[in-house]
């Protein structure tokens, strides 16, 4: 039986997934009262609601001017994943399929989603073929293949390139394009977020990449990206914007505007500023700040957005340096963090706490987690227990190491400035010496962070709608070790390695959410990070901007920029 919306919409995506049967779906929804048209029309491989805008022939021109408070710099979707790097890519680029706001995917430059019903996928689970659209092109009219499918999944294994990612990609044991409009790949053993892969994987163009002399540092990922997205790159100022316009090749639906401005304003209070006077029509990644909440709900011609993300923020700890492989120093820094006063006096109580990686809104998220809890006399007590003795200048030690450190985030962002604030006079009094260390986003989310330079980091991470977080946490990802991952903590457990494989290869959801119940405990357990609260986005955006839609499942609301136009006022 279901019990909610979404346990609907998940039910659903397993019928289109192949992992479901339709009967069994059909008769589950009809006894939760689900109409048999609706609930029909939900295991189709993509809802046509999905996708489509709100009218039939929406008005096309105009220019909408998107605020950022981080630059974005890298253009090659393949080498980055970061957030501000993701919207602009959004833009420029296409997947072969994106995920709705419900989780779903539905088609872009695949003609369908593989799936065992379609043919699309083996029924061992191993072998996935699909087609591409007949007119995907790149935007300087060179036509899209499955070559360039094929090219862009040999970029991202070829070791002379660095990636933003190589999980699932290498999955792949074997992968060809017969014609060119088919692409089949076989991998390994299963592997269930597979398509999601895939929605996160953009096309690059092999006509232009091919032989180039350093794949990593190239005019393609730093000034002229070519993609086959609705826009096109005209345009960037460093340090100022980047001017996109439509791209008139585009295989639709969309774009409407003309011309997308992304502004870079690194000051989160100019940045809720520029949005009250018109300077910006949309407020993206951070959006408004929890201080300015209640004043933007009061302002005139402004619709204020508001949607529980799957982000979550954390400290990140480098278990490369000495004084975080101590357990008992994580569970200190966790006791002495005053989650209440940082959530309710930094944040106005916007977000909520968590003590997981995942998001409450994910099906494998584990409620049953213990619960935080604030004692600063507690915390003294495991580090003198530990035997973290106090110096002559209160800051412990114990055999020659300090507990001391740096914490970086981006700098500019006053919200987690105070926060950090909070932290350092909280761990001061149990003995920690913190010191607060920020940087330009470019530069902490570059080297500094990917390569493990960094003692800790106050970071937002959003989830995929998979709940799998191998390249997070697993000991083969780490990239300052050779791994093509995102595991910049430098975490290894061995008993979360072989949990995380598990939960890879399992096709049963319920199977699967067992496994990552666990991976949660361990993690909490282990306190690998220290969560701090789940995000509940707030931005803005200029009354009149249509098809504006807030994704839980994405790092970045520009996921959609094809679809948005102005409506006459």
């Amino acid at each position: 039986m279901f019990r909610h919306h979404d346990d609907v919409m998940r039910a659903a995506e397993r019928v289109r997934n192949g992992k479901l049967s339709r009967r069994t779906f059909l008769a589950a929804a009809a006894a939760a009262g689900f109409g048999a048209p609706l609930a029909e029309a939900l295991t189709r491989t993509a809802p046509a609601a999905a996708a489509a805008p709100m009218r039939q022939d929406p008005p096309k021109g105009g220019q909408v001017i998107v605020g950022l408070s981080q630059e974005p710099t890298v253009f090659n979707p393949l080498k980055s994943t970061l957030e501000v790097d993701r919207g602009v890519q959004y833009a420029i680029f296409d997947s072969l399929w994106r995920v709705d706001p419900t989780g779903n995917l539905m088609p872009n430059l695949a003609t369908e989603v593989p799936t065992v019903e379609n043919g699309g996928i083996s029924a061992d689970g191993l072998t996935y073929t699909f087609k591409i659209r007949d007119d995907a092109k790149f935007s300087d009219g060179t036509p899209l293949t499955s070559a360039d499918v094929l090219f862009s999944h040999e970029l991202i294994m070829n070791p002379d390139f660095v990636p933003g990612t190589r999980v699932g990609h290498d999955q792949i044991t074997e992968i060809s394009a017969p014609d060119p409009a088919t692409i089949t790949m076989t991998i390994k053993e299963t592997y269930a977020p597979f398509l999601y892969t895939w929605a996160d994987t953009y096309i690059v163009p092999k006509h232009l990449l091919e032989g180039v002399e350093d794949p990593n540092t190239n005019d393609f990922t730093s000034i002229s990206p070519i993609g086959s997205g609705p826009y096109t790159l005209a345009e960037r100022k460093a340090g100022e914007y980047l001017t996109l316009k439509a791209n008139p090749a585009y295989h639709g639906p969309g774009p409407y505007l003309d011309t997308l401005i992304v502004k870079y304003v690194p000051d989160l209070t100019m940045l809720f500023t520029q949005f009250k006077t018109g300077e910006v029509d949309v407020t993206g990644i951070q959006g408004i700040t929890a201080d300015n909440v209640a004043e933007a709900e009061t302002l005139e011609g402004k619709v204020i957005n508001k949607g529980a993300t799957a982000f979550v923020e954390f400290i990140y700890m480098n278990f490369g340096k000495p004084v975080f492989q101590d357990l008992a120093v994580r569970q200190a820094l966790y006791a002495a963090m005053d989650k209440d006063n940082i959530i309710g006096k930094v944040y106005y109580g916007v977000h909520t706490p968590t003590q997981s990686y995942l998001a409450d809104k994910s099906w494998a998220y584990n409620a049953d987690l213990e619960p935080h809890a604030f004692d600063i006399e507690g915390a003294k007590k495991i580090l003198d227990d530990a035997g973290w003795a106090p110096g002559a200048d209160g800051i412990r030690e114990k055999d020659g190491v300090k507990l001391s450190f740096s914490n970086s985030t981006t700098a500019g962002n006053k919200v987690r400035e105070q926060a950090q604030q909070y932290l350092q006079q909280t761990w001061k009094e149990i003995g920690v010496d913190m010191q607060i260390n920020n940087m330009p986003a470019a530069v902490i989310w570059g080297d500094y962070f990917n390569k493990s330079e960094y003692d800790s980091v106050m970071v937002g991470w959003n989830n995929p709608p998979d709940p799998d977080a191998i390249s997070r946490f697993g000991s083969k990802y780490i990239p300052a070790k050779g791994g093509a991952g995102q595991n910049t903590c430098q975490y290894e457990n061995p008993k979360v390695d072989e949990l995380l494989e598990a939960g890879v290869k399992e096709l049963d959801q319920a199977k699967r959410a067992e496994i990552y119940k666990e991976v949660q405990q361990v993690l909490r357990d282990d306190l690998a990070y220290l969560p701090i609260f789940q995000y509940v986005f707030v931005e803005g955006t200029k009354a009149g901007l249509t098809n504006y839609k807030q994704n839980a499942f994405v790092p970045s609301n520009m996921w959609n920029v094809f679809e948005w136009y102005w409506e006459a006022q």
